[in-house]
């Protein structure tokens, strides 16, 4: 076998279906986007129906307020946790399998729902319907799998307004429901909607080929659900229990404490849970922050709006509607995100993700300053909550598009996972927010109690201030290579297949930051992976076909190599042979000197290596990261030192010590040695 060349023969070769004709193409492609937006409609749509109905639920339930809030609570909890647990079995064992599992899981919870009158059966029918919250980023990633590439931007668009327009057509829909049904219509409205939307992914989604496989990482994910229930519960719950009252603080601490314990756990696993090595990249980890600091902006939207079209004139600024009033009031920031959308595709094609989110974080912030100061009127109040909804639909739209272009293909849900639960972790601290700033001021008007105008107004200050920060984030992700545009020529339909394989050392030896590269014979990237713990990886093909290999690892000479792949093919091992390294020689005046020190350090002064001279004087060390450094030989009486450029090749550095001289009158021969 060649060096640079190798051939994969496998069980069996998968074509991608490029055979299909033009119109029916784009036919199957609508079909598709429009069934997975529905998808997130009915998502949103079980979220937003029970709100307007928690005032009267106490009483219809038999209990207090306190307990009834647990029914957003446990659909925020339960969706939270299972978000990453079903988008890294949707990249392991199949997207739509996945899908249609979280669909039965929202079904069954309406179906309990709408049977049940106890509190705790109804709380448990919620629980269950948060498992419905993974089928965005699901539904995100198969688009990516499924659509042409100039159409993923729409649809990723589509799929993200959906949300906004489930919620609002819940709100006027709960007022309905309100006023003319029993309060169980809720759950049998979102359970018959549900089985349409299982009938329809049955039917119209196809199971994506790049499935991964191997085996799940339940330590990770039992760890990682309890420390992420833990955090979300003190969010949630906090304004309920007191922010400083002795629970609050436990569970808050107890989750931190198992998320610093869960990130080395996840760095150590095969197949983990959330690819922390990918997160930390700059790309996506930028994005992810943004992520968070959007969702918070978007509910204090749709927390605000509410309260100042809701409550009572007396307040001195609320406008007193009822809740039907309220909800149709409310349905233009979901029809905003529906007319954006397209908006923001062409954009996203146009001008990047990036800019349409700096634009779009503009947007928001500018809207919620001016709101600061237009919010005595409905048409003002409207006006200005349509403006963020606008907004927020150009950064929904350009959030997953940023992240599918920093992460390999293989990943795509669980990134898009982590990327959505961070958005939703944004709008429950939006929450938590809110309720601490409107008990903290507040005004009483005869018997009753209302949130200041001053708190409702601080929360939009708070909310432009996330908005700005996070266009700050897209201003620093402009210039980042992971995010620009795929290239033109890079395949732009269904990746058919997934070829995996190992990186190891010629000591056969994990190399764990090793990147792997798979590119056409034309030079466009196809798929790319970063290897787990134990050296594996996984990458999508379109196809069969000869395709360049690139394999790299900091610290380590490439390797590239053509190799012929067709569908579930085994690459095999592919090892790097040379570690780079810093290597030399010290002399003094009267020849080589054996048993002399060397060290590296950083020009901020942290020791990185260490090594002694043999017998003919020679040292070798691993060569550090790319950077600039102090290198230094010495021995008991004397010293030179050398400033190092470190840049992507071996080194070869040989060092001079001084004639012996006192310690305090040693003066080091500082040289600069820059290799490219």
């Amino acid at each position: 076998m060649s060096k640079h060349m190798f051939t994969i023969a496998t069980r069996s070769s998968v074509s991608p279906p490029f055979d299909i004709s033009a119109s029916e193409s784009s036919s199957r492609s609508w079909i598709v986007v429009a069934t997975l937006a529905l998808t997130g409609t009915v998502v949103s749509l079980q979220q937003t129906l029970v709100l307007p109905l928690l005032p009267d639920l106490p009483e219809l339930l038999g209990t207090t307020a306190d307990n009834v809030s647990w029914l957003v609570t446990a659909t925020l909890l339960f969706g939270a946790i299972s978000i990453p647990t079903v988008t890294r079995l949707a990249d392991m064992f199949g997207k739509k399998r996945m899908m249609m599992v979280a669909l039965a899981a929202m079904v069954l919870g309406s179906a309990l729902g709408a049977l049940s009158t106890d509190l705790a059966l109804v709380i448990t029918a919620r629980a269950m319907q948060g498992v419905g919250l993974s089928l965005v980023p699901v539904g995100i990633a198969i688009m990516r799998d499924e659509l042409p590439r100039e159409r993923v931007p729409l649809g990723v668009a589509l799929m993200s307004a959906s949300l906004a327009i489930g919620s609002g057509a819940g709100l006027p829909l709960s007022g309905l429901i309100a006023a003319h049904l029993d309060w169980h219509a809720i759950f049998w409205v979102t359970g018959v909607v549900g089985m349409v939307v299982l009938a329809a992914v049955w039917r119209v989604i196809d199971e994506s080929p790049v499935q991964t496989g191997g085996s799940f990482d339940y330590r990770g994910a039992i760890v990682g659900t309890v420390a992420l229930t833990a955090v979300m519960l003190a969010v949630s719950k906090g304004a309920h229990w007191g922010w400083t009252s002795r629970l609050t603080i436990a569970l808050a601490a107890a989750g931190v404490l198992l998320l610093i314990v869960w990130v080395p756990m996840e760095l150590r696993v095969r197949n983990p849970l959330v690819n922390v090595r990918v997160a930390a990249r700059p790309p996506v980890f930028l994005v992810n922050l943004a992520s968070l600091l959007l969702g918070f902006a978007m509910f204090a939207n749709m927390l605000v709006t509410p309260q100042l079209l809701q409550l009572p004139v007396s307040s001195g600024y609320g406008l007193g509607f009822d809740v039907l009033s309220t909800g149709l009031w409310m349905a233009p920031i979901g029809l905003i995100f529906g007319v954006t959308a397209p908006v923001s595709a062409v954009l996203i094609r146009r001008y990047g993700p990036q800019m349409t989110l700096l634009a779009g974080a503009m947007i928001m912030a500018g809207s919620y300053v001016a709101r600061v100061y237009l919010s005595d009127s409905v048409w003002q109040i409207v006006t200005g909550a349509v403006l963020v909804g606008a907004g927020t639909s150009m950064t929904y739209a350009a959030l997953p598009t940023l992240i599918m272009r920093a992460v390999p293909v293989t990943e795509s849900a669980s990134a898009n996972g982590l990327n959505t639960l961070l958005r939703y972790i944004g709008t429950s601290t939006a929450s938590a927010v809110m309720a601490a700033v409107t008990t903290m001021s507040v005004q009483r008007v005869a018997d009753d109690v209302f949130p200041s105008f001053g708190a409702l107004l601080l929360v939009f200050w708070l909310a432009a201030a996330a908005s700005l920060t996070a266009g700050l984030i897209a201003l620093s992700i402009l210039g980042l290579r992971e995010a620009q545009e795929e290239s033109p020529e890079q395949p732009g339909r269904i990746r058919a297949a997934v070829a995996r394989g190992r990186v190891l050392s010629k000591s056969e030896r994990p190399i764990r930051r090793a990147v792997v590269t798979v590119l056409t014979q034309s030079g466009d990237q196809v798929d790319w992976s970063q290897v787990d713990s134990a050296g594996d990886f996984s990458v999508a093909i379109p196809g069969s076909g000869r395709y360049l290999v690139v394999t790299a690892a900091e610290g380590w000479t490439p390797d590239s190599r053509l190799a012929d792949l067709v569908a579930e093919a085994n690459m095999g091992t592919i090892i790097l042979n040379e570690r780079l390294t810093i290597t030399g020689t010290v002399t003094d005046p009267r020849g080589p000197l054996a048993g002399a020190v060397v060290v590296l350090t950083r020009q901020s002064g942290e020791a990185v290596a260490t090594a002694k001279t043999g017998p003919v004087g020679s040292y070798e060390m691993p060569l550090p990261p790319n950077g600039r450094y102090i290198l230094t030989a010495f021995t008991h009486i004397s010293t030179v030192a050398r400033a190092v450029t470190v840049w992507g090749g071996s080194l070869v550095l040989d060092l001079e010590l001084n004639e012996p001289t006192e310690l305090a009158a040693t003066t080091a021969r500082v040289d600069e040695a820059v290799v490219q």
